[in-house]
Parts: C-alpha cells; structure tokens; sequence
C-alpha cells in the first residue's frame, strides 16, 4: 500500500490514477496521518449496445424534408434581412 500526502496527491493525480490497477490502494496522508484511502474499482466488461433498439419509435413528418424559408436561408447564409 503506497502512501501519498495531499499536496503529492493534487499535483499528480492523473498520473496516479492512470497507474491504478484492480486490487491497489493508496493512502492519502495530512502530514504523514492517513485520513483516506484512493482504490480502484473493479473492471466490470461492457457489453457491446445491439442496433436497433428504438426501431420504429422516430416518425420524422414529411414537412422536415420541405425547404426553408428565403428568410431563414439568408440567415444561415449571412445575408442581410430584406
């Protein structure tokens, strides 16, 4: 079990969790006086997510596929309104 003081601690934080393995602790001191302990959690496998969960929930209205307004398109495009 390492020890660490809080300013180690705070300064190379990301290094130290980078290290972390399943299983390690550390202490984090105040003036050599462990007040917490850093471990690392257990690895849990993800599953890989299966397509097409939310088949058929999305109906997207025909009105979407309809040009914009000349008004809205010169705003997108930069033009001054007329």
């Amino acid at each position: 079990m390492k020890k660490l003081n809080i300013h180690e601690a705070k300064t190379h934080l990301s290094a130290i969790l980078t290290k972390l393995k399943p299983g390690d602790k550390i202490l984090i001191c105040r003036r050599n006086t462990p007040i917490a302990e850093l471990r690392a959690l257990p690895t849990v496998p993800r599953k890989p997510r299966p397509f097409g969960l939310d088949s058929g929930r999305l109906k997207v209205p025909p009105s979407f596929f309809e040009s914009l307004p000349e008004d809205v398109l010169n705003l997108f495009e930069g033009k001054p309104e007329r």
